[in-house]
């Protein structure tokens, strides 16, 4: 069997989008991580305004460049009062992105380059062209993409060969099963899955009103009076069954996604050494088809109430829910 990978994702490290966080910690959470043979690491160039890239160069700062690999998404464009006005895509502006990103980041090259949302105003072959080109200068090593559906993925893939997809995929989050995971199978594309815990909402940890000040998960319609309480009982259904497995529901659910394939490697978020602790197991964790029954009649797929983002950012992803 393939050994199982984790990735590990670092928008939560700074900016306060899912409250309040510690640089000091951040920064012994990548060491922490890279210590235990995490090798990915997935950033944005607009996470907390460019200040994310800025940690993680602190982090990596004496690493061997070749014993990580970085995951960059641009595109996203925002406005001094931090708010998110578009996405621009264009040939000269990818390379834009990336002269800041290589810069803040401190490095000579990006493993893994994607827009962060499909611009409607340019088509994704010239996206790709572009990245292809600092493929050729020797800027970045592979393309990547996120969030768009089978058809663009096609289209770019015919531009160059694609590396991974980014999207949310989650028990709770299974719109990709139904077209985009069969179209990556066919043409060799493999996954990275962002919110494999729901942004904490199925992580067994979280509680209604958790969401302080400034937490972007106080504005998501799962985390919303009326329908959290229903997630949180779904939630219910699955300690029950990790309990039985002699495992942490966080642990379950990673899990159940590492178990979807080996061409799938699930993206955590964890901002603290005690998270990624409790994360780090669930690649030994295996599932047996019992396991993956129960989990399947705990929170069957489609079972969750409310949608994954606000209507306004709902409109620029590739698949729904």
């Amino acid at each position: 069997m393939t050994k199982r990978t984790l990735g590990l994702g670092a928008m939560g490290m700074s900016g306060g989008a899912y409250g309040p966080s510690d640089r000091a910690e951040s920064i012994a959470t990548v060491h922490a991580a890279l210590d235990a043979g995490v090798t990915l690491i997935d950033t944005g160039d607009f996470y907390d305004m460019g200040r994310n890239e800025l940690l993680l160069a602190e982090a990596l700062r004496g690493r061997d460049r070749d014993s990580y690999r970085l995951s960059v998404k641009f595109g996203a464009l925002r406005g001094p009062g931090n708010e998110f006005s578009g996405t621009d895509n264009r040939p000269a502006a990818v390379k834009n992105f990336l002269a800041y990103s290589l810069t803040r980041l401190g490095v000579d090259h990006i493993d893994i380059y994607r827009p962060a949302r499909l611009d409607p105003a340019v088509p994704i072959e010239d996206t790709v062209g572009a990245i292809k080109e600092m493929i050729d200068a020797g800027y970045v090593r592979q393309v990547g993409l996120s969030e768009v559906n089978a058809e663009t993925i096609r289209r770019a893939h015919a531009v160059h060969p694609i590396a991974d997809l980014q999207i949310e995929y989650s028990l709770i989050s299974r719109a990709v099963e139904a077209e985009v995971l069969p179209t990556l199978r066919e043409l060799g594309i493999g996954m990275t899955a962002y919110g494999v815990l729901g942004r904490g909402l199925i992580s067994g940890h979280w509680s209604a009103g958790s969401a302080g000040q400034g937490d972007a998960r106080g504005f998501s319609p799962r985390f919303a009076s009326g329908n959290v309480e229903h997630n949180l009982a779904l939630v219910e259904a699955l300690r029950s069954v990790a309990e039985a497995k002699g495992c942490s529901v966080a642990q379950l659910v990673i899990a159940w996604v590492a178990a979807q394939g080996d061409d799938i490697v699930p993206l955590v978020g964890a901002r603290t050494r005690e998270r990624l602790a409790e994360a780090l197991p669930a690649m030994d964790l295996e599932l047996t088809p019992d396991d993956l029954a129960e989990i399947e009649k705990a929170v069957p797929a489609g079972s969750a109430r409310g949608d994954r983002y606000p209507a306004a950012f709902m409109a620029a992803l590739g698949v729904g829910n």
